[in-house]
């Protein structure tokens, strides 16, 4: 890719879910410029997603688009089959797909609290089972979960979003264990206070940004979080499994 800047992920073949803005586009558009080829999921944004493609392709790269939800059995394996049959192989898998609304927890609803595990959790465990036999074959495979600072520190009004994200960082914790015979590297980054663009369906900009700081006197960009997933998903990362990376400014010390 023209804008690589190691190749050092030439021909690996990526897929990350929720990917069409945000954490999950700067990630995709991160390991693209180190040549790998994304295969770009949302569950709905299609204008978004092509958006993304169009930036990877503009730029010389491949991208695939494919909309799924992640949290059906049909959904994730629809995504894995698509991103075998466009490109032969999987190499790296970024589960970032979820839903961070904040309701109180007495107002929260089961149905709420379903529709958000189920894309979390859910859709990690659905994916990461369905591209298993693909990694399996790479002979550098990588799963990385993006997991959340509130899984860790808590938070008011997001039980939900809290309890799915530190799911996440057990299941990483479990699959390093299970995959490391395999040669597949699994670890999750937990981002903390990052500005993002939140559409009100997702309850804006969560409150705890308001009540936190950094150590480094600044919020964190998308670009932030895709560094850290583009390292461990490359050569430098091949020692490191079944850890949880922080990147939250000093926000929380882990």
């Amino acid at each position: 890719m023209n804008t690589a800047q190691t190749g050092a992920l030439t021909d690996r073949v990526a897929i990350i879910t929720g990917a069409a803005r945000n954490i999950g586009r700067a990630i995709a558009l991160d390991l693209a410029r180190e040549g790998a080829h994304v295969v770009i999921n949302a569950r709905s944004s299609a204008e978004e997603a092509a958006s993304v493609a169009r930036e990877v392709e503009g730029a010389g790269g491949r991208a695939l688009v494919h909309l799924a939800d992640v949290s059906e059995p049909q959904g994730a394996q629809g995504l894995i089959d698509a991103a075998v049959r466009h490109f032969g192989r999987i190499d790296i898998l970024v589960n970032n797909a979820a839903i961070r609304r904040e309701t109180p927890f007495a107002e929260l609803a089961w149905q709420e609290w379903r529709e958000v595990c189920s894309v979390i959790l859910d859709g990690a465990y659905l994916c990461s089972r369905a591209a298993l036999p693909h990694l399996r074959k790479s002979g550098a495979g990588a799963i990385v979960n993006i997991g959340g600072m509130s899984a860790h520190s808590g938070s008011a009004g997001r039980a939900h979003v809290v309890a799915a994200k530190a799911g996440l960082a057990g299941l990483t914790r479990a699959l390093a264990h299970d995959l490391g015979p395999d040669g597949i590297t699994v670890n999750c980054v937990a981002p903390g206070l990052i500005d993002t663009v939140r559409g009100q369906s997702t309850g804006g900009t969560p409150s705890h940004h308001g009540t936190r700081d950094t150590l480094l006197g600044r919020r964190g960009e998308p670009r932030d979080i895709a560094a850290v997933v583009k390292f461990l998903c490359g050569p430098g990362g091949r020692y490191i499994t079944g850890q949880t990376l922080h990147a939250n400014g000093g926000a929380y010390l882990a």
